[in-house]
Formats: C-alpha cells, structure tokens, sequence
C-alpha cells in the first residue's frame, strides 16, 4: 500500500509541476500579447527607429520563450510518465497534457497574430 501511494505522490507531484510550468508560458505568452496590443494601440501605427528590439519583437520573443517553455515542459513530462508507468502500469490518466496542449495552441495564435500583423 505504501509503495502505491509512494507512486501516486510522484504522479502527483509531476502533475504540478507540469501545471507550474503552463502557468509560467501562460503568463509569458498572454504578457507577450498584451504589451503587442498596448503598443500597437498607443504608437498607432508610427514607426519607431533607433531601437534594437521594438515592442513587437519583445512581444515576438515573450511568446517563443514561453512556447519554448511549454514545449520542453511537456516533453520532460511525457518522460517522467512513461519511465513511472514502465515501474507502475496502474497510474492514473492525467489532464495537465491536454491542458498543456490548449495553452500551445493559443501561443501559437498569439505568436502568428504578433508575427504576421504590422
């Protein structure tokens, strides 16, 4: 019984540190999109010269990393499930890959809306 439960805290404890890490690219990607929008709103199309990294690049950037994040996150996850399940086949489903999953999507959204948008 303590071996089993040893292996659900482990579960567990992937879980949350998946969900952690969506956290962190959420907040990078919606935080990417939000200075794009407020820029692009206050500068009305003006263009701003002199500067190495504009707004919309900085926002480009905020959103690879968190994608990026995401990416990596979820890759080592899957590692760490597998190699729990080869030792403990009955671990139970987990939501975080789908959660994992939704969130890539809308950073990909947000990623092409700040690309391909002047």
């Amino acid at each position: 019984m303590s071996t089993q439960l040893g292996y659900d805290r482990t579960s567990l404890a992937h879980d949350r540190t998946l969900m952690a890490w969506i956290r962190t690219a959420t907040s990078l990607i919606s935080f990417g999109f939000t200075l794009y929008k407020f820029f692009q709103l206050e500068l009305k199309g003006s263009v701003v010269h002199g500067q190495w990294v504009g707004p919309r690049e900085f926002a480009i950037l905020m959103i690879a990393i968190g994608l990026f994040a995401l990416l990596v996150s979820t890759i080592q996850y899957r590692m760490d499930r597998q190699k729990l399940k080869a030792q403990y086949p009955n671990i139970p489903k987990s939501m975080s890959g789908v959660v994992a999953a939704l969130i890539s999507i809308l950073g990909i959204v947000a990623f092409l809306a700040v690309l391909f948008r002047k």
